[in-house]
This record gives structure tokens, sequence and C-alpha cells, in this order.
């Protein structure tokens, strides 16, 4: 049975294995864990034919070298499931931010949303703020509250509250996260007209 050939460049460049390997002797694991001990790489090379398997460099900066003889193919895909695993516990996550106002038109709202929907994928939580200026500033919570739960009910995504809708400095703000399990159940509102915004910014001011 003949040795693995490389496919790529980029597997190459990666992995030593077979005559790839440059090191004069290397320690040699073989397909089962035996300890074969330190070998010249020409009997390296010799006992991992015989075998029927690749010689692979697993531990390039030991001295000597170790090397594993076992089936590429499997090495390669335990490599891959490796590197899934690392990328995945390095994954950055963050808390982006989004803000929308009191008479913000349907389709930026709808913008918004989307965006939002697209960074709850990618594993972010998300700030939202319902801005408020001048009589916006003191309508009542319940009122505010609604408009913003108008927009929640858009996004495109199943979210969780990871931060209850309150008060602050810019308004009215709720964080959410992506849904872990059971999705959050999103708000039912149906939007009020403009006069009734218009009515209640008059009562507030």
């Amino acid at each position: 049975m003949g040795f693995t050939k490389y496919t790529t460049q980029t597997e190459k460049e990666r992995v030593r294995m077979n005559e790839g390997i440059r090191a004069p002797e290397v320690r040699v694991i073989g397909p089962a864990g035996e300890n074969f001990g330190v070998l010249a790489i020409a009997d390296a090379l010799s006992k991992a034919r015989e075998l029927g398997y690749d010689l692979i460099e697993v531990s390039a900066q030991a001295i000597p070298p170790v090397c594993r003889i076992t089936d590429y193919g499997k090495f390669k895909y335990e490599q891959n499931k490796k590197d899934k695993e690392v990328k995945s516990k390095a994954k950055v996550t963050e808390t982006k931010e989004a803000q929308v106002k009191i008479g913000t038109s349907e389709n930026d709202m709808r913008i918004k949303a989307n965006k939002i929907g697209s960074w709850l994928r990618e594993g972010h939580m998300v700030k939202i703020d319902l801005f408020l200026w001048g009589r916006y500033k003191y309508m009542e919570f319940n009122f505010l509250k609604e408009r913003l739960d108008r927009f929640l009910a858009i996004i495109p995504e199943s979210y969780k509250i990871v931060d209850e809708v309150r008060k602050s400095p810019k308004g009215l703000s709720v964080q959410i996260g992506k849904a872990s399990g059971k999705a959050q159940p999103k708000p039912q509102i149906k939007a009020p007209a403009e006069d009734d915004v218009d009515e209640a910014a008059e009562d507030a001011a």
C-alpha cells in the first residue's frame, strides 16, 4: 500500500508526512498507541509502510519530533474537528446597539429589525433604545413600552429578554439575546394610530 499524497499546497504546508518529514530521526507512536521509540526516518517510513498507514509528524517541536503511524484520512478528520471546536470556543460576542424613534417609518423599522436579526444569528446581544425627546419624554410608560414592543414584534429572529424594558437616559431600553431552547414569545401589539400618538403627546405637554 502506497503512502498518501498531498492534494493541495495548503496541506503540504500544514502537515508533514511520509517523505515530507525532514528530521533524520523521529519518535514513533503506532496506530494503537504503541511506542516504537526513536527510529531513523528511513526505518520509521519502512515501519509505516509495513503496517499499511502513513507516517505523520504530530509534534514538530519535540526533540526528536514525534510522529504517528495512522491513516491520514482519519487524522485529517480529527484535526478539522479540533479546529472547529477551537473556533467555536474562540468566537467573540458583543453587545450591539440599535435605536428607534416614535414616528420612524415602517420601512426603516423593518430595516433595523432585519439588522438586529442578523446580529442575533451571529450570537450577539442587542440593546435597543426607544429614543425620546421633548414632550415624548413625559408620555405614560405603558404607552411608550407598547411602541417598543411593536418594534420587537417585527424582529425576524427568535430571541430572549436579557434585560427587561426600563427607562434609560435616552428614553426606554431593552436588551435581547439569541434564544436558547424555547423561543421568547413575541409581543402581539396592535400599532396605535398616529392620531393616538399626537393625542398622547398633547396630554403629556
